[in-house]
């Protein structure tokens, strides 16, 4: 029992400790006029999804729920959020080259359609991310049709090169 007693004061200091390891929290800077919503123009509907789905991870507007100031979920949180914004950040959307849009374009839908995004730790503490099958072919349809701008000239011409659209 002794050693029981000793393992889990052990491990209470420890959870102890790790509150005190900093996670940077701070959201950049964003300008409105590169934002993916403005640039593409979207519909209020895919904005609407987007803010509540994607935009956590994958803009400069994270917000940070109270669990978020807790580790070890503090640092899974934050490994989230770096991750989410180096693979999609619609606050620089405008800021990308036409080749890493195109990619993104391409990414997403087929992302949303193999329900790999939201994550399932996600929506579990977010049940407003959760999208009905409606709301993903919604998302899907938009990022499929080639319409929204891409920031960039000639940007939607080299999304749609060797891809089959529905349009």
């Amino acid at each position: 029992m002794k050693l029981l007693k000793r393992i889990g004061l052990l491990l209470l200091l420890l959870a102890i400790a790790i509150q005190f390891v900093p996670v940077n929290r701070s959201n950049p800077a964003v300008d409105p006029n590169q934002d993916y919503l403005k640039v593409s123009a979207a519909p209020a509907e895919v904005a609407r999804l987007l803010k509540a789905s994607c935009y956590d991870c994958h803009s400069n507007e994270a917000k940070y729920p109270w669990y978020s100031y807790v580790a070890p979920v503090s640092f899974l949180v934050q490994n989230h959020i770096q991750e989410g914004r180096s693979k999609v950040n619609f606050s620089t959307w405008g800021n990308s080259s036409a080749h890493d849009q195109s990619e993104a374009l391409e990414e997403i839908p087929e992302t949303i359609a193999e329900g790999e995004m939201p994550l399932w730790d996600y929506k579990l503490m977010h049940p407003e991310a959760k999208l009905s099958e409606a709301e993903k072919r919604t998302l899907i349809d938009w990022f499929n049709s080639g319409s929204q701008a891409t920031g960039q000239t000639g940007g939607d011409k080299n999304h749609q090169e060797g891809e089959d659209h529905d349009d």
